[in-house]
């Protein structure tokens, strides 16, 4: 029987989203115990009651230190690494701090990590995107070593609160490392969902034409009650800042809904949205590569259409 530890990646806001997609991977494995490891340095996080009530987790364990107020990996690493014995797999999100952290846990298990599990086929056998998703690889983890991976959260849905797992508390002893130091944190605030996890996305692409009108995005985005993103070349353009991008060097994304605006639909973005539900595409070139793929396009300039369609928005 598999035994699998999953990493509880907290935050400002509680439990983060991908833990519980991660969960649902982890419960692919079954027959399986299945415990969620966060460290925190107080324990009254409301981010430990959500772990402890996802479906599918047996513990929530929790180790308290000081040293874990900041998500740093050389820090972290070390107490999965700690763990490592009583485990068949560790799992984590495939989130900028999972991707910080589990490859330490496997260098220093001595064991190849696995990137990207979109698809449990046995408890050794993953299958994982390659090529920015246009190829599937089917991956083997070799027998008695411990299996180290990140979970593509697009892939997965999250499982429910429906559980009441036990929560165990067990001060720890670590000693931070002296090589590496917290300097500050920086994060974006704002009304919208998150970009990762929300439910609805509308992104602009280059032909939007300047940081000015990309206004227009982000007020189609208010009226949805949606994340706003962006592709690269509006990126680099300047029209959007960086942590708006989706696609293969940005963020990969599973919304319900994707609205793609003057998005000529490069491949390197295509690979960041291909998990989505419903896509729609507006776009003034009816040759343009996203209409390919859309569920619904309307081929037209899209600072004629967008006035119109929020006319037609409650």
């Amino acid at each position: 029987m598999a035994r699998v530890l999953v990493f509880g990646e907290l935050g400002s806001k509680g439990l983060n989203s991908g833990v519980a997609k991660a969960v649902r991977c982890a419960m692919d494995l079954q027959p399986a115990a299945l415990d969620v490891l966060c460290l925190v340095a107080d324990e009254s996080q409301e981010g430990i009651k959500q772990a402890a009530r996802l479906q599918g987790v047996t513990k929530v364990l929790v180790r308290i230190h000081d040293a874990f107020a900041e998500p740093l990996a050389a820090v972290m690493g070390n107490a999965l690494v700690e763990m490592a014995g009583d485990y068949t797999h560790i799992l984590a999100a495939n989130t900028t701090v999972g991707r910080d952290i589990l490859p330490r846990v496997a260098a220093r298990l001595g064991v190849q990590q696995i990137s990207d599990i979109m698809r449990v086929e046995s408890e050794r056998v993953f299958d994982r995107p390659t090529y920015a998703g246009n190829a599937i690889t089917t991956v083997e983890a070799p027998e008695g070593m411990v299996v180290v991976a990140t979970v593509r959260t697009a892939s997965y849905r999250a499982v429910p609160e429906e559980g009441d797992a036990v929560v165990e508390a067990q001060p720890f002893n670590v000693s931070p490392p002296s090589h590496t130091r917290f300097v500050e944190r920086r994060e974006a605030k704002g009304e919208r969902p998150d970009l990762q996890t929300a439910r609805k996305v509308v992104s602009g692409g280059r032909a939007v034409g300047s940081s000015e009108n990309f206004q227009i995005i982000a007020n189609l985005a208010d009226r949805l009650g949606a994340a706003v993103g962006a592709s690269r070349a509006a990126v680099d353009a300047g029209y959007a800042p960086n942590e708006l991008q989706v696609g293969q060097t940005g963020k990969i994304i599973a919304p319900d809904l994707y609205v793609a605006i003057g998005i000529s639909g490069a491949i390197q973005h295509l690979a960041g949205i291909k998990d989505a539900g419903t896509i729609v595409a507006i776009n003034k070139d009816g040759e343009a590569p996203i209409f390919e793929i859309a569920d619904l396009g309307l081929e037209g300039d899209l600072f004629k259409v967008i006035p119109e369609l929020e006319k037609l928005l409650p």
